[in-house]
Protein backbone atom coordinates (compact mmCIF):
# COMPACT_ATOMS: atom_id res chain seq x y z
CA UNK A 1 0.00 0.00 0.00
CA UNK A 2 1.03 3.44 -0.47
CA UNK A 3 0.63 7.12 0.58
CA UNK A 4 -1.22 9.81 -2.10
CA UNK A 5 -0.51 13.18 -2.05
CA UNK A 6 -2.47 15.63 -4.05
CA UNK A 7 -0.69 19.10 -4.85
CA UNK A 8 -2.81 22.04 -6.03
CA UNK A 9 -5.12 19.58 -8.72
CA UNK A 10 -7.17 21.13 -11.04
CA UNK A 11 -9.26 20.01 -13.77
CA UNK A 12 -11.24 22.14 -15.98
CA UNK A 13 -13.54 21.32 -18.89
CA UNK A 14 -13.53 23.66 -21.16
CA UNK A 15 -14.77 27.52 -19.31
CA UNK A 16 -16.02 25.28 -16.15
CA UNK A 17 -13.74 24.15 -13.40
CA UNK A 18 -14.48 21.46 -11.78
CA UNK A 19 -11.36 20.74 -9.50
CA UNK A 20 -9.58 23.79 -8.53
CA UNK A 21 -6.67 23.90 -6.40
CA UNK A 22 -6.85 21.06 -4.44
CA UNK A 23 -4.32 19.89 -1.57
CA UNK A 24 -4.22 16.92 0.77
CA UNK A 25 -2.22 13.75 1.34
CA UNK A 26 -3.84 10.59 2.20
CA UNK A 27 -1.61 8.62 4.09
CA UNK A 28 -0.94 5.19 4.00
CA UNK A 29 -3.16 2.65 5.29
CA UNK A 30 -6.25 4.98 5.56
CA UNK A 31 -9.24 4.76 4.89
CA UNK A 32 -10.17 8.37 3.50
CA UNK A 33 -13.48 9.72 2.34
CA UNK A 34 -14.08 11.71 -0.43
CA UNK A 35 -17.73 14.12 0.40
CA UNK A 36 -19.91 16.21 -1.10
CA UNK A 37 -23.36 17.20 -3.05
CA UNK A 38 -23.89 15.82 -6.39
CA UNK A 39 -21.00 18.04 -8.95
CA UNK A 40 -18.84 18.99 -6.62
CA UNK A 41 -15.99 18.04 -8.25
CA UNK A 42 -15.19 14.25 -5.68
CA UNK A 43 -15.84 11.89 -8.49
CA UNK A 44 -13.53 13.89 -10.56
CA UNK A 45 -10.78 14.05 -8.44
CA UNK A 46 -10.60 9.92 -7.72
CA UNK A 47 -10.39 9.73 -11.82
CA UNK A 48 -7.66 11.83 -12.07
CA UNK A 49 -6.21 9.83 -8.80
CA UNK A 50 -7.07 6.46 -10.76
CA UNK A 51 -5.58 8.13 -14.65
CA UNK A 52 -9.27 7.67 -15.66
CA UNK A 53 -8.52 11.75 -15.90
CA UNK A 54 -5.62 13.58 -16.26
CA UNK A 55 -5.65 16.80 -14.45
CA UNK A 56 -5.15 20.46 -15.87
CA UNK A 57 -2.73 21.31 -13.30
CA UNK A 58 -1.29 20.06 -10.05
CA UNK A 59 0.08 17.10 -9.10
CA UNK A 60 -0.30 13.89 -7.94
CA UNK A 61 1.79 11.10 -5.95
CA UNK A 62 1.11 7.73 -5.66
CA UNK A 63 4.14 6.17 -3.29
CA UNK A 64 7.27 7.62 -4.12
CA UNK A 65 5.97 8.36 -7.99
CA UNK A 66 4.73 11.33 -9.73
CA UNK A 67 1.81 9.91 -11.66
CA UNK A 68 -0.25 13.00 -13.30
CA UNK A 69 0.72 12.37 -16.87
CA UNK A 70 0.76 8.05 -16.36
CA UNK A 71 -2.09 6.03 -17.57
CA UNK A 72 -4.19 4.34 -15.38
CA UNK A 73 -2.08 0.70 -16.25
CA UNK A 74 1.03 1.95 -15.03
CA UNK A 75 -0.66 3.50 -11.12
CA UNK A 76 -1.28 -0.58 -9.46
CA UNK A 77 -3.87 0.96 -8.20
CA UNK A 78 -7.60 -0.88 -8.25
CA UNK A 79 -11.10 0.92 -9.23
CA UNK A 80 -14.38 -0.54 -7.46
CA UNK A 81 -17.50 1.14 -9.82
CA UNK A 82 -21.14 1.48 -8.15
CA UNK A 83 -22.48 -0.76 -10.62
CA UNK A 84 -19.92 -3.44 -10.14
CA UNK A 85 -18.35 -3.91 -13.58
CA UNK A 86 -18.61 -7.41 -13.35
CA UNK A 87 -18.39 -9.99 -16.79
CA UNK A 88 -21.82 -10.98 -17.33
CA UNK A 89 -20.69 -14.08 -19.24
CA UNK A 90 -18.67 -15.49 -16.64
CA UNK A 91 -18.83 -17.12 -13.32
CA UNK A 92 -17.63 -15.59 -10.11
CA UNK A 93 -14.03 -17.43 -10.07
CA UNK A 94 -13.45 -16.31 -13.60
CA UNK A 95 -14.03 -12.69 -12.52
CA UNK A 96 -11.77 -13.17 -10.14
CA UNK A 97 -9.13 -14.99 -12.16
CA UNK A 98 -9.03 -12.54 -15.17
CA UNK A 99 -6.85 -9.77 -13.35
CA UNK A 100 -4.40 -12.00 -13.10
CA UNK A 101 -4.57 -14.16 -15.95
CA UNK A 102 -4.34 -10.78 -18.07
CA UNK A 103 -1.10 -10.20 -16.00
CA UNK A 104 0.14 -13.77 -16.59
CA UNK A 105 0.36 -15.19 -13.55
CA UNK A 106 0.76 -18.99 -13.33
CA UNK A 107 -2.34 -21.41 -12.96
CA UNK A 108 -1.71 -22.51 -9.72
CA UNK A 109 -0.69 -19.39 -8.08
CA UNK A 110 -3.97 -17.51 -9.82
CA UNK A 111 -6.71 -20.41 -8.32
CA UNK A 112 -4.48 -20.37 -4.48
CA UNK A 113 -5.08 -16.33 -4.52
CA UNK A 114 -8.96 -16.37 -6.00
CA UNK A 115 -9.19 -19.02 -3.08
CA UNK A 116 -7.74 -16.35 -0.14
CA UNK A 117 -9.83 -13.54 -1.49
CA UNK A 118 -13.05 -16.00 -1.10
CA UNK A 119 -12.56 -17.05 2.10
CA UNK A 120 -11.75 -13.27 3.17
CA UNK A 121 -14.93 -12.26 1.71
CA UNK A 122 -17.06 -15.26 2.64
CA UNK A 123 -17.86 -16.21 -1.02
CA UNK A 124 -16.05 -19.66 -1.08
CA UNK A 125 -19.79 -20.99 -1.86
CA UNK A 126 -20.35 -19.54 -5.34
CA UNK A 127 -17.45 -19.70 -6.86
CA UNK A 128 -18.98 -21.57 -9.93
CA UNK A 129 -22.24 -19.37 -10.01
CA UNK A 130 -23.07 -16.99 -12.65
CA UNK A 131 -22.75 -13.74 -11.23
CA UNK A 132 -25.96 -12.75 -13.54
CA UNK A 133 -28.17 -14.63 -10.57
CA UNK A 134 -26.64 -13.45 -7.76
CA UNK A 135 -27.82 -10.88 -5.33
CA UNK A 136 -26.40 -7.33 -5.29
CA UNK A 137 -25.01 -7.57 -1.59
CA UNK A 138 -22.94 -11.04 -3.39
CA UNK A 139 -22.28 -9.37 -6.53
CA UNK A 140 -20.41 -6.25 -4.28
CA UNK A 141 -18.40 -8.61 -2.85
CA UNK A 142 -17.17 -10.63 -6.03
CA UNK A 143 -16.18 -6.96 -7.49
CA UNK A 144 -14.64 -6.15 -4.48
CA UNK A 145 -12.77 -9.12 -4.61
CA UNK A 146 -11.54 -8.69 -8.33
CA UNK A 147 -10.01 -5.42 -7.11
CA UNK A 148 -8.97 -6.77 -3.60
CA UNK A 149 -6.90 -9.93 -5.96
CA UNK A 150 -4.59 -8.10 -7.31
CA UNK A 151 -3.09 -6.93 -4.07
CA UNK A 152 -2.77 -3.14 -5.54
CA UNK A 153 -1.28 0.20 -4.32
CA UNK A 154 -4.51 1.50 -3.06
CA UNK A 155 -8.39 0.65 -3.44
CA UNK A 156 -10.39 4.16 -5.70
CA UNK A 157 -14.14 3.43 -4.71
CA UNK A 158 -16.48 5.42 -6.20
CA UNK A 159 -19.94 5.36 -4.60
CA UNK A 160 -19.83 1.34 -4.36
CA UNK A 161 -22.83 0.52 -2.09
CA UNK A 162 -25.14 2.89 -4.08
CA UNK A 163 -26.93 0.80 -5.63
CA UNK A 164 -27.73 -0.93 -2.46
CA UNK A 165 -30.72 -0.40 -0.45
CA UNK A 166 -30.52 1.19 2.62
CA UNK A 167 -30.57 -2.01 5.29
CA UNK A 168 -27.94 -3.71 3.12
CA UNK A 169 -25.79 -0.67 2.42
CA UNK A 170 -25.21 -0.61 6.25
CA UNK A 171 -24.28 -3.70 6.93
CA UNK A 172 -22.19 -3.85 3.93
CA UNK A 173 -20.26 -0.28 5.21
CA UNK A 174 -19.71 -2.56 8.64
CA UNK A 175 -18.15 -5.58 6.56
CA UNK A 176 -16.46 -2.77 4.03
CA UNK A 177 -14.29 -1.09 6.83
CA UNK A 178 -13.80 -4.54 8.59
CA UNK A 179 -11.99 -5.64 5.72
CA UNK A 180 -10.01 -2.80 4.82
CA UNK A 181 -8.75 -2.96 8.66
CA UNK A 182 -7.69 -6.70 8.14
CA UNK A 183 -5.87 -5.93 4.75
CA UNK A 184 -4.47 -2.42 5.99
CA UNK A 185 -4.75 -1.19 2.75
CA UNK A 186 -5.23 2.74 1.70
CA UNK A 187 -8.52 3.27 0.34
CA UNK A 188 -9.98 6.17 -1.48
CA UNK A 189 -14.03 6.42 -1.40
CA UNK A 190 -16.20 8.68 -2.84
CA UNK A 191 -19.58 9.00 -1.23
CA UNK A 192 -22.69 11.82 -1.08
CA UNK A 193 -23.58 10.31 2.25
CA UNK A 194 -22.27 12.20 5.31
CA UNK A 195 -23.58 9.08 7.86
CA UNK A 196 -21.46 6.68 5.85
CA UNK A 197 -18.54 9.02 5.44
CA UNK A 198 -18.33 9.42 9.12
CA UNK A 199 -18.93 6.20 10.10
CA UNK A 200 -16.46 4.85 7.77
CA UNK A 201 -14.13 7.17 7.41
CA UNK A 202 -10.35 8.02 8.81
CA UNK A 203 -10.24 11.26 7.12
CA UNK A 204 -12.70 13.62 5.12
CA UNK A 205 -12.50 15.92 2.55
CA UNK A 206 -15.55 17.67 1.76
CA UNK A 207 -15.75 19.51 -1.16
CA UNK A 208 -18.04 21.86 -2.58
CA UNK A 209 -18.25 23.42 -6.01
CA UNK A 210 -15.02 22.03 -7.02
CA UNK A 211 -13.49 23.28 -4.02
CA UNK A 212 -11.94 21.70 -0.49
CA UNK A 213 -13.94 23.30 2.08
CA UNK A 214 -12.10 21.01 4.50
CA UNK A 215 -10.36 18.11 5.88
CA UNK A 216 -9.84 16.63 8.95
CA UNK A 217 -11.08 13.49 11.25
CA UNK A 218 -14.94 12.78 11.16
CA UNK A 219 -14.96 14.76 14.85
CA UNK A 220 -12.94 17.40 13.36
CA UNK A 221 -15.25 18.49 10.52
CA UNK A 222 -18.59 17.92 12.75
CA UNK A 223 -17.71 19.88 15.68
CA UNK A 224 -14.96 22.52 14.48
CA UNK A 225 -16.60 23.00 11.25
CA UNK A 226 -14.53 25.58 8.98
CA UNK A 227 -16.73 26.86 6.55
CA UNK A 228 -20.87 27.65 6.98
CA UNK A 229 -21.37 24.63 3.90
CA UNK A 230 -19.53 22.35 6.21
CA UNK A 231 -21.69 23.49 9.57
CA UNK A 232 -24.83 22.87 7.15
CA UNK A 233 -23.77 20.26 5.23
CA UNK A 234 -22.53 17.57 8.05
CA UNK A 235 -24.65 16.52 10.76
CA UNK A 236 -28.45 15.21 11.05
CA UNK A 237 -29.85 17.42 12.46
CA UNK A 238 -27.27 20.30 10.80
CA UNK A 239 -25.72 22.61 12.58
CA UNK A 240 -28.45 25.15 14.08
CA UNK A 241 -27.29 28.69 12.31
CA UNK A 242 -28.38 31.99 13.21
CA UNK A 243 -26.77 35.15 11.89
CA UNK A 244 -26.48 38.35 13.79
CA UNK A 245 -24.90 41.68 13.29
CA UNK A 246 -22.43 42.87 15.88
CA UNK A 247 -18.54 43.67 16.40
CA UNK A 248 -15.85 40.97 18.67
CA UNK A 249 -13.14 42.39 19.79
CA UNK A 250 -10.17 40.03 20.32
CA UNK A 251 -10.58 38.47 23.85
CA UNK A 252 -14.04 38.66 23.53
CA UNK A 253 -15.76 35.74 25.39
CA UNK A 254 -19.57 36.71 24.62
CA UNK A 255 -21.87 37.80 22.09
CA UNK A 256 -25.27 39.70 22.01
CA UNK A 257 -28.05 37.66 20.15
CA UNK A 258 -31.03 39.97 19.92
CA UNK A 259 -31.37 41.43 23.81
CA UNK A 260 -29.48 37.80 25.09
CA UNK A 261 -25.48 37.44 25.86
CA UNK A 262 -24.43 34.36 24.80
CA UNK A 263 -21.00 32.95 26.29
CA UNK A 264 -18.76 31.42 23.44
CA UNK A 265 -14.78 30.40 23.11
CA UNK A 266 -12.33 33.10 23.91
CA UNK A 267 -11.74 34.80 20.24
CA UNK A 268 -8.20 34.91 19.18
CA UNK A 269 -10.04 37.10 15.48
CA UNK A 270 -11.23 40.28 15.16
CA UNK A 271 -14.56 40.62 13.46
CA UNK A 272 -17.13 43.08 12.28
CA UNK A 273 -20.39 42.92 10.46
CA UNK A 274 -22.89 40.11 9.08
CA UNK A 275 -21.80 37.10 11.75
CA UNK A 276 -23.45 33.96 12.04
CA UNK A 277 -23.37 31.91 15.34
CA UNK A 278 -23.34 28.24 14.72
CA UNK A 279 -24.16 25.58 17.56
CA UNK A 280 -25.31 21.93 16.90
CA UNK A 281 -28.71 20.57 18.08
CA UNK A 282 -27.18 18.55 20.65
CA UNK A 283 -25.60 21.09 22.40
CA UNK A 284 -28.89 23.42 23.13
CA UNK A 285 -30.54 22.54 25.92
CA UNK A 286 -34.10 23.80 26.89
CA UNK A 287 -34.95 25.64 30.12
CA UNK A 288 -38.02 27.09 31.68
CA UNK A 289 -36.31 30.57 32.51
CA UNK A 290 -33.26 32.41 30.93
CA UNK A 291 -32.88 35.37 28.17
CA UNK A 292 -32.76 33.84 25.08
CA UNK A 293 -36.06 32.67 24.26
CA UNK A 294 -38.05 30.27 21.32
CA UNK A 295 -41.62 28.99 20.57
CA UNK A 296 -41.74 25.15 20.36
CA UNK A 297 -42.81 24.23 16.59
CA UNK A 298 -42.55 20.70 16.62
CA UNK A 299 -41.10 17.64 18.35
CA UNK A 300 -39.80 14.98 16.64
CA UNK A 301 -39.28 11.47 18.88
CA UNK A 302 -36.00 9.44 18.13
CA UNK A 303 -36.49 6.87 20.67
CA UNK A 304 -34.21 7.94 23.38
CA UNK A 305 -33.85 11.77 21.97
CA UNK A 306 -36.44 13.90 20.81
CA UNK A 307 -35.31 16.69 18.22
CA UNK A 308 -37.20 19.94 19.34
CA UNK A 309 -37.46 23.06 16.69
CA UNK A 310 -38.11 26.63 18.14
CA UNK A 311 -38.91 29.61 16.20
CA UNK A 312 -36.59 32.19 17.99
CA UNK A 313 -35.84 36.16 16.90
CA UNK A 314 -32.65 34.91 14.52
CA UNK A 315 -34.92 32.17 12.89
CA UNK A 316 -35.43 28.49 13.74
CA UNK A 317 -33.18 26.62 15.47
CA UNK A 318 -33.51 22.60 16.61
CA UNK A 319 -32.43 21.14 20.44
CA UNK A 320 -31.86 17.67 20.61
CA UNK A 321 -33.13 16.67 24.01
CA UNK A 322 -34.19 13.39 26.12
CA UNK A 323 -37.62 11.90 25.04
CA UNK A 324 -38.44 11.58 28.75
CA UNK A 325 -38.48 15.62 29.29
CA UNK A 326 -42.17 17.03 28.34
CA UNK A 327 -42.21 20.02 25.59
CA UNK A 328 -45.67 21.62 23.81
CA UNK A 329 -46.08 22.96 21.01
CA UNK A 330 -46.77 26.68 21.31
CA UNK A 331 -44.71 26.81 24.32
CA UNK A 332 -41.99 28.88 25.29
CA UNK A 333 -38.79 27.86 26.52
CA UNK A 334 -35.43 29.14 26.84
CA UNK A 335 -32.20 28.41 24.45
CA UNK A 336 -29.17 27.29 26.62
CA UNK A 337 -26.49 26.64 24.27
CA UNK A 338 -22.69 24.73 25.61
CA UNK A 339 -20.52 27.71 24.88
CA UNK A 340 -17.20 25.19 24.45
CA UNK A 341 -19.42 23.68 21.42
CA UNK A 342 -19.80 27.37 19.23
CA UNK A 343 -18.72 28.10 16.44
CA UNK A 344 -18.84 32.15 14.86
CA UNK A 345 -18.70 32.72 11.33
CA UNK A 346 -17.91 35.42 9.15
CA UNK A 347 -21.39 35.30 6.82
CA UNK A 348 -19.80 37.43 3.82
CA UNK A 349 -16.71 34.89 3.28
CA UNK A 350 -18.42 31.89 4.98
CA UNK A 351 -15.17 31.04 6.91
CA UNK A 352 -15.39 30.48 10.59
CA UNK A 353 -13.66 32.48 13.13
CA UNK A 354 -10.98 31.58 15.08
CA UNK A 355 -11.55 30.71 18.96
CA UNK A 356 -9.12 30.12 21.66
CA UNK A 357 -10.54 26.29 21.56
CA UNK A 358 -9.82 26.08 17.84
CA UNK A 359 -6.14 27.91 18.43
CA UNK A 360 -5.31 25.22 21.16
CA UNK A 361 -6.96 22.20 18.59
CA UNK A 362 -4.90 23.85 15.28
CA UNK A 363 -1.19 24.00 17.47
CA UNK A 364 -2.01 20.32 18.54
CA UNK A 365 -2.69 19.12 15.12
Amino acid sequence: MAQIRINNLCKEFGDFTAVESSTFTIEDGEFFMLLGPSGCGKTTTLRMIAGLELPTSGEIHIGHNEVSNLPASKRDIAFVFQMFALYPHMNVRKNLSYPLISQGMKRRDVKAKVAEVAKILDIESILNNPVGGLSGGDRQRVALGRAIVRDPKAFLMDEPLGALDAEFREHMAEELRALHDRMNATTVYVTHDQLEAMQMGDKIVVMNNGVVEQFGTPQEVHDRPATLFVANFIGSPAMNLMPFSGAIEVGSQDVMLGDSRIAIPKQLQQADGELVLGVRPEHVSLQNDGGYRGRVLASEYLGTTQIVTLETSHGTAKARIGSEIDIQVGEQAALQFDANAITLFDQATGAALSSERQGRENANG
